[in-house]
Parts: C-alpha cells; sequence; structure tokens
C-alpha cells in the first residue's frame, strides 16, 4: 500500500540530489577515461578466459571474467552509482576493433561488476538491443526501445541500467538524465499537493509481458518512500487505464504527472549526453530519470542506431518497499531482484535484436 498523507515528508539531501550545474561543466566528475592497461585487462579476461572456456554470454561473471586491478576500480564506482550520484560514463572502449560476440561479452563482463542482469522482456533477454525495429509507438504493447520516437523520462525495472553505443544515430537520439531525489525536492518545496498524488497508486501496463498469476496490469506509486529513502519509478508510456476494471485517470493526477515531467525536462535539473561509439552509461534508475530524443537513422541499414542494454541487479541494492514486488517479484537486498519474469522463458543473450511480440 502507498503511505498516506500523514507521513512527513523530509527533503533529501543526499549526493543522488544534484542540479545538471553541478555536471554539467564538470565532466571529469562523472567521465571515466578507460586506460590502456584497464581496456587489456577486459580484453584478456575475454581471450583466456570466456573464449578459450568457450563461456556462454548468459553465464559471464567476475568469477569467469577476471578483472584483477579494474575490478577493484569498478567496485568503487559501483558504489557511487548506488550510494552517491547516481551515474556515470565509461568512455573509450575500442569496440570498432571486436566482433559482435568480443563485444558483448566485454559490456556483460564489465556490467558483472556492478550487478547480475535480470531479463529486459518478455523473451527472457539479459543483451538487450535499444534499435529501431519498425514497431508501432503508438500501439499499447510496443516497448519504445525498439523505435526511433522520443522516448520521455523513465526508468527502468531493475537497480542499475547499463547502455553500449554501438552506433550513435544520423541525427537525434541525445540521451538525458536528470535526478529523481531532486524532482521530489521540489515537488516537496513548491506543490506538495500533487507530490501526494504521486505518493499513491497508479495503475502500470505490463504490455503483454505477463509473469504467471498476475494481471495485465499492476498498481504502484510513482514516488515509493522506505527506510529513509525515496525510491522513484516512472514511465508514461506504461501509465494505462485500458482495463474494464481500471477507471479514468484522474486529473489531479495528470496534473501531478505533468509537473513532475516539466521538473525533469527542465534546464535547471537535466543533464545532456551524447552517446560516442563506445561509451557506456550506467544509472541508478531508484535515483535517476533517463530519456531519449527522436533520431533520424542513416539509409544505410548498417549504420542504424544501435546501443546494446544491461537491466543489473545490484548486490548491495538499497531496501525496496513491498509495494516493488509487483514489478520486481523478489525484492531481498542481496539477492537476484528485478527484471521482467514470464512463465517459460530462458535467459539468453542474443547478439541480435529481434521483433518482441506486439
Amino acid at each position: 500500500m502507498a503511505e498516506t498523507t500523514t507521513v512527513k515528508r523530509e527533503k533529501i539531501t543526499t549526493p543522488c540530489a544534484w542540479y545538471s550545474k553541478e555536471y554539467a561543466t564538470n565532466q571529469e566528475a562523472w567521465v571515466v577515461e578507460l586506460t590502456e592497461g584497464e581496456i587489456k585487462e577486459l580484453e584478456d579476461a575475454y581471450e583466456h578466459h570466456c573464449h578459450s572456456l568457450s563461456i556462454k554470454l548468459e553465464d559471464i561473471s567476475p568469477s569467469n571474467f577476471p578483472l584483477k586491478e579494474f575490478g577493484t576500480k569498478l567496485k568503487k564506482i559501483q558504489n557511487d552509482l548506488i550510494n552517491g550520484r547516481g551515474f556515470v560514463l565509461i568512455r573509450g572502449l575500442p569496440i570498432e576493433k571486436y566482433s559482435k560476440e568480443q563485444t558483448a561479452a566485454i559490456f556483460l563482463g564489465l556490467g558483472a561488476y556492478f550487478g547480475e542482469p535480470v531479463s529486459q522482456n518478455g523473451q527472457g533477454h539479459i543483451l538487450g538491443h535499444v534499435k529501431d525495429l519498425g514497431n508501432d509507438p503508438k500501439n499499447p504493447l510496443t516497448r519504445l526501445y525498439t523505435t526511433n520516437a522520443k522516448h520521455r523520462f523513465h526508468t527502468d525495472s531493475c537497480d542499475i541500467v547499463g547502455l553500449l553505443c554501438i552506433q550513435p544515430a544520423k541525427e537525434g537520439g541525445i540521451s538525458s538524465i536528470s535526478s529523481s531525489s531532486t524532482v521530489y525536492n521540489e515537488m516537496l518545496a513548491n506543490k506538495p499537493n500533487l507530490l501526494e498524488e504521486l505518493i499513491q497508486n497508479l495503475c502500470w501496463d505490463r504490455k503483454g509481458e505477463v509473469p504467471e498469476g498476475k494481471k495485465g496490469y499492476w498498481l504502484q506509486p510513482v514516488i515509493n518512500p522506505h527506510e529513509g529513502h525515496v525510491n522513484v519509478i516512472y514511465d508514461r508510456s506504461y501509465f494505462t487505464y485500458r482495463f474494464s476494471d481500471i477507471g479514468n485517470m484522474p486529473s489531479s493526477l495528470v496534473s501531478a504527472l505533468d509537473y513532475f515531467e516539466s521538473l525533469a525536462e527542465s534546464p535547471e535539473l537535466r543533464l545532456d549526453m551524447e552517446l560516442k561509439k563506445g561509451d557506456m552509461q550506467f544509472l541508478h534508475n531508484h535515483t535517476i530519470l533517463h530519456s531519449r530524443t527522436q533520431y533520424v537513422d542513416f539509409d544505410d541499414v548498417s549504420l542504424k542506431r544501435h546501443l546494446l542494454r544491461l537491466w543489473l541487479s545490484a548486490p548491495n541494492g538499497r531496501p525496496l518497499p513491498k509495494v516493488f514486488e509487483e514489478r520486481y517479484g523478489n525484492i531481498e537486498v542481496g539477492t537476484k531482484r528485478g527484471g521482467i519474469l514470464v512463465p517459460g522463458v530462458k535467459l539468453c543473450a542474443p547478439l541480435d535484436p529481434s521483433v518482441p511480440a506486439g
């Protein structure tokens, strides 16, 4: 159940609450340039372990993808993702000299130091492909990552999301992030009545990816205070009232969502970044919102915008309220949690995108 309006709301003062001016001209604080030694460690881990031992992509873990020195650095970065500002950009992976399999293995191997991969769709993909597959963005069952449409500010259903840019778009496709903690603070200070609207249950569409024993939708607030943290889950393309047993969206809720999103999009909060080939972006979903502008692809199909994606369950993730079980399944700290769980589906790591159902 959502918390009641009698609960006293406190301003978030931890590092996860930030404004764009703090980082827009201070890239050295959040951009990590890979060194030659770190790249060699990644390549050696692939060649001498994954490749030589024929380890499947879906079975990659720190134990079979050893990064002796870089692994220590990655664990510090991961701690800052969970307990600090909530985002990092790792730059300089020379993917142009790698095969598809090597690129995927290195991305999965590096990501394994941040968390365990979970399924991103009803097909059990732990390696996602953000690419325009020609799907209709207006279809309520369409996942927007399979289109070239604008994807408004949102979070994903996991602790940490990672993206690796394989090929940028011809035009557009700019990535933006905002601190959902700062959005919360601004709503608390300026329109607390609208904040309370978002601490009540909304109806979320499962888009046909339905876990066993569940309905085609679930109920959960956008803003979820719990044990000293404020956890945000948000994606306007998932809010639905298309089911017969759900009423219409109240106008007060529409106003709250509009205000929430206007804050995330504002120049004061929004941090823009243009992902280059080989860039890896990692975000803490409970404190960071991300978006993507509409984009135009090159005519050459081999140059279509393409990003690999990971959804990761962090071993040191924050405690989550029980309502997250509706989306995450298990929510226990230190165990595998999150992702999309559909009966009879096995986890896999496809090297090429496929069109999801719907």
